[in-house]
């Protein structure tokens, strides 16, 4: 048996700024020795879940990086036994890997609820541009997108870490038995209250255990298709350009909409939105 483990930043303990998981080469409000403390704990926790999973049992642990550029990890905190995913030009985007045979899980830590989501430290949904995102009505962030996603090649979701905020909406939306781990209590965007970063990961690695033991019986998570799905964004110029899309209808002033008969053609017609509404609102 073989898992995927999906790390993203935001969701790690200790984190609670965009500083904090914003490399340097961005410029602006960075801070490279906060980045390298996050990096190297988003590392760590990673490395806790592929741990859980070998202990479970696992014969291979694929890790993709799933933050901003995904080049955040660094290797020689991992285990030698895994393999690791880096570089944002990928297919399958934060589950790159869960398409390869054998693979029987997805893990997902450092995990953040969705955009507009009261108390949940840096809540947002892929990127600042998108408001909201509703699929047959239902509102789904991105740890609902990327198991829906991997639901299309049969593999089930079976963990979660992050807030305990993001933790409540993935076992709200897949269920109550994927294993959720909350390594830190929400207060606002900006604010959180942590575990120490050694406990979140001896219980990070626990939780990966139970919950790749427990793999052979979970279920991939699917919705009704064709689905419907709505996109809304931070402005109308970006649903003015959203909205050209050959298939894809206006819906209000800063939402727009399109039918899916299957989850990766709504997977990429999401990622293909998002890149085209990334126009500057200052010409």
């Amino acid at each position: 048996m073989n898992v995927v483990i999906s790390v993203d930043m935001e969701g790690v303990c200790g984190v609670a700024s965009w500083v904090q998981v914003s490399p340097p080469e961005f410029g602006g409000l960075v801070n490279a020795g906060e980045y390298e403390r996050a990096r190297i704990q988003m590392t760590r926790e990673a490395n806790a879940a592929a741990l859980g999973a070998f202990e479970a049992g696992a014969e291979g642990v694929l890790i993709a990086d799933s933050h901003e550029t995904m080049r955040n990890l660094l290797p020689d905190y991992l285990d030698e036994r895994v393999r690791f995913i880096s570089g944002n030009d990928r297919p399958l985007s934060m589950v790159q890997g869960v398409q390869e045979s054998g693979v029987a899980a997805l893990l997902m830590v450092g995990y953040h609820a969705r955009a507009g989501t009261q108390g949940a430290p840096l809540a947002h949904t892929w990127n600042g541009n998108v408001r909201d995102v509703r699929i047959n009505g239902v509102q789904a962030g991105e740890p609902y997108l990327n198991a829906l996603l991997a639901g299309h090649y049969g593999v089930p979701t079976v963990f979660v870490s992050g807030d305990d905020i993001a933790v409540r909406q993935v076992q709200d939306d897949l269920g109550a038995d994927v294993v959720g781990v909350a390594v830190k209590e929400g207060l606002s965007m900006f604010s959180a209250v942590h575990l120490h970063p050694a406990e979140a990961c001896r219980q990070i690695q626990a939780g990966a255990r139970a919950a790749v033991q427990q793999a052979a019986t979970a279920r991939p998570f699917t919705v009704i298709f064709p689905a419907s799905v709505q996109l809304s964004f931070d402005h109308q110029a970006r649903a003015d350009q959203a909205g050209r899309v050959p298939g894809v209808t206006r819906v209000d002033a800063v939402t727009v909409g399109y039918s899916s008969p299957d989850a990766y053609h709504l997977f990429q017609t999401f990622r293909m939105l998002c890149q085209v509404a990334q126009v500057r609102l200052d010409s």
